[in-house]
């Protein structure tokens, strides 16, 4: 079997989950489990980011020690892996010194060796926002333009990564598409940026102004610097550190999710880190949009945070994941309202696919017909199935959710039509033939919307097997 290992990134543990984080999840989770479908071996890794100086501050303001915050934070988000169905074969927390530390230390002492770790005095702009230094050029009206706010003027002595030292070598990589960019714009916008010139990466910071992180090896009054401490999770949970040959099993990684706002750090710092420790670059990093609520960046102030469990709790996970997979697109930002979330429900669940499902097997119940019985269907209605899911599978390998969505429903589409020119309730023969063929395409259609709704996929299953008869989606 091909090994096929997908990541997302790794969510900060300064608060709990939101709507944002939800949408990465589920878009990783398709290409996951379609992967799975295909016959390939998968290894997908989610997890959380629990060190750095947001956090140690957040924590005190709570009146929390830093590790008994991020324990509850942290629990959040893998509770929310449970409620949104996500396959996820592990769960990687940078606290965790079995697991994770060791790949840290070793990545740190593989760099040392490159010669590409140095000690300076710097002075600053820090966004605790991002956990990073900024240049003064990148800034917007003098401000982080993610975060909206004044950087702090910093000067301490850290250690430094040479990330310039690879600055022409990670061009020639994007450009020649030795990690692919999803979609090509970001990779675009990412050439333009290394032609500014990479700058050398802070790499540590002071242990007495953070206070919560890996302490560096021979200096611990310098604590590893976020990237060199989170980044490093992607190849520390699969062994790297400890366990050498499932290390080797899944490296490189095949696609890496993560959002517009870290696509730097992931398309610039980690390959440059990756060529220092001589180890090989993922072959493929999607970058997602995001996500505004009717219309307006997601803000507590504005009080338009979406609680992904509520959510849940209201519709169920399939719905959620059917909106994010089919109202977004998948490289572009996107709107969520409760507006769209019922009209999009109701339209193609309710009245589409819950609705075709229905008459079927009405029809099916009152023919008497059992639907565990053999079907024999005409090559023509095949042809149509089969159309549909080569053109599925085409448009999954582009990472086009929401097309290949738009491609299954023309599949209700065209059996609507077929009910109505045939109308096998008036026909005294040949009527079992047309259900059974109905009966054909609603399994196919259930085979090919298991990655994006697994639980609606096994319920039509188990319907067509056990012949009952039951709703899969109620109108809101």
């Amino acid at each position: 079997m091909k090994k096929f290992y997908i990541t997302t990134s790794i969510a900060y543990t300064n608060a709990p989950p939101h709507i944002g984080f939800a949408l990465e999840l589920i878009q990783a989770d398709l290409v996951a489990r379609y992967n799975r479908s295909i016959g390939h071996s998968v290894m997908f890794l989610t997890g959380t980011d629990e060190h750095g100086l947001k956090i140690a501050r957040k924590a005190k303001d709570l009146g929390k020690d830093p590790k008994e915050f991020c324990d509850e934070i942290s629990s959040r988000f893998r509770k929310l892996t449970q409620e949104l169905n996500i396959s996820n074969d592990d769960f990687i927390r940078t606290t965790d010194k079995e697991k994770h530390w060791p790949g840290v230390l070793k990545f740190w002492k593989t760099m040392e060796n490159s010669g590409d770790i140095y000690e300076k005095d710097y002075q600053g702009l820090y966004c605790v926002g991002c956990e990073t230094f900024i240049r003064e050029k990148d800034l917007v009206d003098g401000k982080c333009p993610y975060h909206k706010t004044e950087p702090e003027k910093i000067r301490e002595k850290n250690h430094f990564f040479k990330l310039s030292k690879y600055s022409k070598k990670i061009m020639d990589i994007i450009e020649n598409d030795e990690i692919e960019i999803i979609p090509h714009n970001r990779k675009n916008e990412l050439i333009h940026f290394i032609e500014k010139g990479l700058e050398d990466v802070s790499f540590s910071r002071p242990k007495e102004k953070i206070g919560w992180g890996i302490p560096v090896p021979g200096d611990e009054s310098k604590l590893i610097y976020v990237w060199g401490d989170a980044l490093v999770n992607y190849v520390s949970a699969i062994g790297y550190g400890r366990d050498e040959s499932s290390f080797n099993d899944y490296w490189p990684a095949d696609v890496h999710f993560i959002g517009k706002d870290i696509s730097k750090f992931h398309v610039l710092i980690w390959p440059g880190m990756l060529l220092s420790a001589k180890l090989p670059l993922p072959k493929k990093i999607f970058i997602h949009g995001f996500l505004t609520i009717d219309g307006q960046k997601m803000s507590k102030s504005l009080g338009n945070i979406v609680d992904p469990f509520d959510l849940i709790d209201r519709y169920g996970s399939d719905p959620v994941r059917y909106f994010f997979l089919r109202e977004m697109n998948p490289t572009e930002d996107g709107d969520f309202s409760q507006e769209k979330f019922r009209d999009r429900y109701n339209a193609d669940l309710a009245d589409g696919l819950g609705n075709l499902v229905a008459r079927v097997f009405s029809m099916a119940l009152k023919s008497q017909i059992k639907l565990s019985d053999s079907i024999k269907i005409r090559p023509s209605f095949i042809k149509e199935i089969e159309k549909t899911s080569e053109k599925k599978n085409e448009l999954m390998s582009e990472f086009k959710f929401n097309s290949a969505l738009e491609e299954i429903w023309k599949l209700i589409s065209f059996a609507d039509k077929y009910i109505e020119r045939n109308r096998p309730w008036e026909r005294r023969e040949g009527s079992d033939l047309i259900i059974k063929e109905l009966i054909y395409l609603i399994y196919s259609i259930g085979k090919m919307i298991e990655p994006f709704m697994p639980k609606t996929s096994a319920k039509i299953f188990n319907q067509i097997s056990q012949g009952e008869r039951d709703n899969l989606f109620e109108k809101i």
